[in-house]
This record gives C-alpha cells, sequence and structure tokens, in this order.
C-alpha cells in the first residue's frame, strides 16, 4: 500500500472500500466507517477496536441492545443507533432469504438465518422448516430451547406444525453452542427418529443442519440421509 511522507496510509478505510469492497476492511475498520468520527484522542478505528474487545466480538456487538451501546465512553445515542440500524439490516437481508414462498437451495442457506436467529445465546435451540410440495418456505419454527447442551426434541413438536400448516416437507436444524457443528450421536439418533416419523405421516425429512460459529453440518450434503 502507498504511503504518505509523514508514513500513514495513503488509503483509509472510506477510500478502499470504495475501490477494493468490504471484505479487504477488517471489521473494526467496517465499524469505523459507520461510526464516521471517534473523540479526542480516540480515532474511530481505535474506537471500533475498543467496543469489540469490551463486548467480545463483532457477534455480541451486534446482539447487544443499542441502550447498552449508547452507554460505553465516546458512543452516544448517535452512533450507537448507526450500529444497530446496520445490524438490523444485516439481519433483516438474511432473513429476506428464507421468507414464505422462497425455496430451499442449501444447508447454508438455513445455517445463515439460524445462526443469526440464535447471534449472543449460549443455548442450544431446535428449528423445524416447513415447506410445501415445491420445497418452498411456509414458516420457521422454533420447535425447543435446551441447555447449553441440548435442547430436546421430540417427533411430535416438529411435526404437529407441519400437520397444521399443510407442509409437505421439513427441514430441521439446531445450532451448537460450542461452535463446533459436528454431529454428536445423539444428533444422529434424533434425526432417525425424526426421518422414520415422517415416513409415517407422509411428510418428508429433508434435512438436518447442525449449525456451529463458522460452518455447519448437513446431514443430506453428507449424505448420511438419503434425501436431496
Amino acid at each position: 500500500m502507498e504511503t504518505r511522507r509523514d508514513g500513514s496510509d495513503r488509503y483509509g478505510p472510506r477510500e478502499r472500500i470504495v475501490q477494493l469492497g468490504e471484505m479487504r476492511l477488517s471489521d473494526a475498520e467496517c465499524l469505523a466507517l459507520l461510526l464516521r468520527t471517534g473523540q479526542r484522542g480516540e480515532p474511530a478505528e481505535a474506537m471500533a477496536q475498543r467496543l469489540l474487545r469490551t463486548f467480545g466480538g463483532l457477534a455480541t456487538l451486534a446482539a447487544a441492545p443499542v441502550r447498552e451501546v449508547a452507554n460505553q465512553p465516546g458512543i452516544g445515542a448517535v452512533r450507537a443507533a448507526a450500529l444497530g440500524s446496520a445490524f438490523g439490516l444485516a439481519r433483516r437481508l438474511l432473513e429476506a432469504r428464507l421468507r414464505p414462498g422462497t425455496a430451499v437451495r442449501c444447508g447454508r442457506d438455513i445455517a445463515s438465518i439460524v445462526r443469526e436467529s440464535v447471534r449472543g445465546t449460549r443455548r442450544e435451540t431446535f428449528f423445524a422448516l416447513l415447506l410445501d410440495a415445491r420445497h418452498r418456505i411456509l414458516s420457521l419454527r422454533v420447535v425447543s430451547t435446551g441447555s447449553v447442551d441440548s435442547a430436546p426434541v421430540h417427533p411430535r413438536e416438529v411435526f404437529s406444525p407441519a400437520v397444521r400448516e399443510g407442509a409437505s416437507a421439513v427441514v430441521v436444524a439446531h445450532n451448537h453452542p460450542s461452535g463446533d457443528p459436528t454431529p454428536s450421536a445423539e444428533d444422529r439418533a434424533v434425526t432417525v427418529r425424526l426421518q422414520e416419523a415422517g415416513e409415517l405421516m407422509g411428510i418428508e425429512l429433508l434435512d438436518h443442519v447442525v449449525v456451529g460459529d463458522e460452518r455447519c453440518f448437513s446431514f443430506a450434503e453428507e449424505a448420511f440421509l438419503p434425501l436431496v
């Protein structure tokens, strides 16, 4: 990168996001663009780095109440509102991928919305995505919420809403608060039970997606289930 005579970068985050895209910027640099300015003795990027340290990373900062962010030194209501709006738009964009009528394409699509839904929580949550005959979304339901280790689920909790809404197929998903999406023995057993229950009821289980912090595990894509 070219530098000025005083040794500072010639291009700041604003110039680089225009020329190179946001993928080339760090989390702190993206936050600094939203903060716009810092305070005396603390530039915007340093303020952004402090926020990330205080909240333990981008995920927990995004999940924090706007009022709590506003109470941080030098932030205030205006900067906190800008951050809250940006995080809110990111959530809405993810939700738009799974709106009713949208066709399910792969486990990663489901993982992205589940990951956003459980952001900031350390509890395991089990979801059921209800689909029509063409595998288009009818609704997304929270089936159960458990502890840090498990979220107990019974087939009737998955298939009762599927019957009520006339679903032809179901995709289930749950998060692993540990961040590791490797399925446990219980995850595999639950998948088999749900598949068998679905066959009895004539409602196909298309997939079971286990969601981690960065990766996900799709039973269908890993060929554990003879599904799509």
